[in-house]
């Protein structure tokens, strides 16, 4: 039995099916044609939507695929499942070769930024990055500065090719802007995307010799690896971070937040004392000074760091210690200045879950439920697959219609693939 049977079988049409997991028919169209396999986050609603495990549905998506004609697309289908080949059709390769370099990023032509732009210095472009990196961290949705990052992409192509950069000034540049362009593919969901961005920003960090940009770069694979619970991958990846870090400006927070990410991954790994005393190394950010300034692709100040302890608490299964550390990053949420959607709904997701592993209702649906309301408002898919993770959680506590009602709502929740 193959995909399309067992969900036949399950009287599911591909539109009934692709509204429970929010995606677009036809992309539930492309899985069981072969074309394209569902991303992590996708594949365990699709497991749960078609009632069989993880290695059951592995096994569904390895059976003959029904042939037929491609599903017609969609105005605005943007690489719905992470298609490598529809995002070649869509200008996937954008080259830029000075001097032997070969440097790429899966975006979609565009049209130049502004004239301005195109006869700017080094400089010029730096302050723009800068100034899409604050737009980044303040947009409810992350996805609506990707036009602009596009574009700014298409400015450094273009006045390069006519020879008014410097190739050597290029590269931090071009190293800066390849990483946000992940980040935004990332919280959308799109890896394939975000997995170029970051291996091209290392490539250009190494190129230029930047040791913190290059050691970033690889702190954002790594949670491409996290995403997939692949702990100890991820914790390989951080180690060389770890090193780069050591060879760059100590006057940046690079190191304490390579640190951070590893305590993570080893909360992942179940390792309490590891995951604590990198948490403990990662505290040590508040000794800088904060001289060294970075244009916004290192924005780790340890202001987060209750919440980072409080989440790898509740991973680590301490409950007490995850819920009074977690009240506290609550607080500082609500004390935060401009918006913090994103942020304060992953803190509050976390408090949903440790109320679920003790199986309280009510502390499940109090967080919930806010968490829920800002994950509308953020159109985050980082805060959509938080909660999806919590609906995992629940267990029996799925027989309160209460808890079974937010799990419906949070199924709702779409993570934005086609943002962009």
């Amino acid at each position: 039995m193959g995909l399309a049977e067992r969900r036949k079988a399950l009287g599911y049409s591909q539109e009934a099916l692709a509204g429970l997991l929010g995606v677009d028919r036809t992309t539930v169209g492309r899985w069981e044609s072969g074309r394209i396999e569902p991303q992590p986050p996708q594949r365990r609603g699709l497991a749960k939507a078609l009632e069989v495990s993880l290695q059951e549905l592995d096994a569904l998506l390895t059976q003959p695929r029904a042939k037929g004609p491609e599903p017609t697309r969609q105005s605005g289908d943007h690489a719905s499942g992470g298609d490598p080949d529809d995002m070649i059709r869509r200008e996937f390769l954008r080259i830029l070769t000075v001097s032997g370099a070969l440097m790429a990023l899966a975006v979609e032509e565009a049209e130049a930024f502004t004239d301005g732009l195109l006869t700017g210095t080094p400089a010029v472009f730096e302050q723009m990055n800068s100034h899409l990196w604050q737009v980044y961290q303040l947009a409810r949705s992350k996805g609506s500065v990707y036009p602009v990052i596009r574009d700014q992409l298409t400015a450094l192509n273009e006045a390069l090719a006519a020879g008014r950069v410097r190739y050597q000034a290029l590269l931090s540049v071009s190293a800066d802007l390849f990483q946000l362009a992940g980040e935004v593919a990332f919280d959308g969901n799109r890896y394939t995307d975000a997995a170029a961005s970051y291996s091209l920003a290392a490539a250009v960090s190494r190129e230029a010799g930047a040791y913190d940009l290059w050691a970033c770069a690889l702190v954002r694979h790594a949670y491409l690896d996290m995403s997939e619970q692949r702990y100890r991958q991820a914790t390989q990846v951080l180690s060389a971070a770890e090193r780069l870090a050591g060879r760059g400006d100590h006057e940046l927070a690079t190191r304490h937040w390579v640190a951070s990410v590893q305590a993570e991954a080893y909360a992942g790994l179940g390792d309490l004392t590891a995951c604590e005393r990198a948490l403990d190394q990662a505290e040590e950010v508040t000794h800088l000074t904060m001289n060294g300034t970075t244009g916004g692709w290192l924005r780790f100040d340890g202001t987060r760091l209750a919440e980072e302890r409080g989440a790898r608490y509740v991973q680590l299964g301490r409950l007490d210690l995850a819920e009074t550390t977690l009240q506290t990053a609550l607080g500082q949420t609500a004390l935060s200045s401009g918006p913090s959607y994103r942020r304060r709904s992953a803190v509050l997701a976390s408090l949903a879950a440790v109320g679920a592993k003790r199986r309280d209702p009510d502390q499940v649906l109090v967080y919930g439920r806010e968490a829920v309301t800002l994950a509308r408002a953020s159109n985050s898919g980082y805060v959509a697959r938080r909660l999806q993770a919590l609906c995992e959680e629940f267990g029996p506590l799925s027989r309160d219609h209460r808890v079974a009602e937010l799990g419906a709502e949070i199924a709702t929740l779409s993570t934005p693939l086609r943002e962009g």
